[in-house]
């Protein structure tokens, strides 16, 4: 099965983004061989593009905090288990205090790592860290992966906070919905959305891995198209029925 997601406003698209880095970092890192070190530093640079964001960190704060105090409201209700409820709170408040103590914006302790910013300054250049233009660099590529590792864990260890804070957030939203089986007609869906209910991201899981959905929506109705690439890689759009797994998030 194949899960696609799709945000429902920038905040998520955001969120969704950064997980998306943090997931390929954490691949990288986990390799031993030099090439795949530099592309962790180039995915360690992008976290820090988007992290750059002014009002990120505080928007990630607030929706811990309201998420919190929904958690609290569940108190005493004897339908729901104190233990899980001071699970996912404790979740939440370690999240939450990692990310306060933060000083500025996650990776910007990073700034201040000379070495590292020269090659910031030349990642995207095409060809621009061979060795001839950053010997250093390339000395560095020639450790062996343990020390390499090592170094890229200290590196990344101030975007931690970031990582766990979106973790903790992302989970408790996709934890909100619940998965329905729909089938779109001929290829096509659509559902209206109640009014008085503001939905964050929408999933769909796929049976089949040849079709690929157009995904798009608003706070009152969501679209999907299925489309499915000819022998060169077009997409055209499939006519049959489809059948697959939605969940509404909010």
């Amino acid at each position: 099965m194949v899960l696609y997601e799709y945000p429902f406003n920038e905040s998520i698209r955001t969120m969704l983004r950064l997980e998306h880095l943090f997931d390929r970092l954490g691949q990288l890192i986990a390799r031993d061989p030099p090439v795949d070190h530099h592309f962790a530093l180039a995915t360690m640079f992008e976290i820090m593009d988007v992290a750059a964001r002014a009002d990120l960190k505080s928007d990630l704060l607030k929706e811990l905090e309201r998420h919190k105090a929904q958690f609290q409201s569940y108190r005493g209700n004897p339908a729901i288990s104190e233990a899980a409820l001071d699970d996912v709170v404790t979740r939440i408040d370690h999240a939450f205090n990692g990310l306060n103590q933060l000083a500025g914006k996650a990776g910007h302790a990073l700034n201040a790592n000379e070495w590292l910013m020269s090659i910031r300054s030349r990642i995207s250049i095409p060809g621009g860290t061979c060795e001839f233009d950053l010997p250093a660099y390339y000395a560095w590529q020639q450790h062996p992966p343990a020390r390499r590792r090592a170094d890229l864990v200290q590196w990344i260890s101030t975007l931690t906070p970031l990582a766990e804070a979106l973790s903790v957030l992302l989970g408790l939203l996709r934890d909100a919905g619940a998965p329905h089986k729909v089938v779109a007609s001929a290829g096509q869906y659509q559902q209206s959305l109640p009014p008085n209910k503001v939905y964050l991201l929408l999933r769909a899981r796929l049976h089949d891995a040849e079709l690929i959905p157009e995904i798009s929506g608003h706070r009152l109705m969501v679209s999907i198209r299925f489309m499915k690439a000819d022998a060169e890689g077009r997409l055209r759009p499939a006519t049959t029925d489809s059948s697959f797994e939605l969940t509404l998030c909010a």
